[in-house]
This record gives structure tokens, C-alpha cells and sequence, in this order.
């Protein structure tokens, strides 16, 4: 355990950080695999809708530092081109 009032306070501030990084990137993984769904049973107009919300989560997780900017634009940039490979 911390042996400083200091030590302390970032323990805390550590798992409050942990906790909101756990929430932001298992929601992250739900929207892609939900989206994923959409874009493999080939339902491009939900599917578009759906890479709307993906989109929208990985920008907001990128703003509040949970993910790097390039790991989100990549991320991006991969799920778009499947609903835009769908015919």
C-alpha cells in the first residue's frame, strides 16, 4: 500500500482513471461488434448508422485520452472501408 499522503491520492486518482478507461473501451468494443454484425449480415443502412456511433465513441475516447488519436484514425478508417466495400 502507499506509505505517503501523495502515494495515496495517485492511487486513487489511478483506479478512477482505470475504471473509466475500462467503462469507455469495453463500450468501444460493444459498438464495433455490434456494428460489425450489421456490416457481415450485409444491412448497409443500419450499418451506417451504426459506424456513426462507432465513430462518434473513438473520436470522444480520443479527446479524453483513452485511446492515441492515430490508433482512433486507423480504427476509423478500417471500419469505414468495410461499409463502403458493401454492396
Amino acid at each position: 500500500m502507499a506509505n505517503t499522503k501523495s502515494a495515496e491520492r495517485r492511487a486513487r486518482n489511478s483506479a478512477r482513471k482505470a475504471a473509466r478507461n475500462h467503462a469507455a473501451k469495453s463500450r468501444l468494443k460493444s459498438l464495433e461488434k455490434k456494428y460489425l454484425g450489421l456490416v457481415a449480415s450485409g444491412k448497409k443502412a443500419d450499418a451506417a448508422t451504426a459506424l456513426r456511433d462507432v465513430v462518434s465513441a473513438l473520436d470522444k475516447a480520443s479527446k479524453s485520452g483513452v485511446l492515441h488519436w492515430a490508433t482512433v484514425n486507423r480504427k476509423k478508417s478500417r471500419l469505414a472501408s468495410k461499409l463502403s466495400a458493401l454492396k
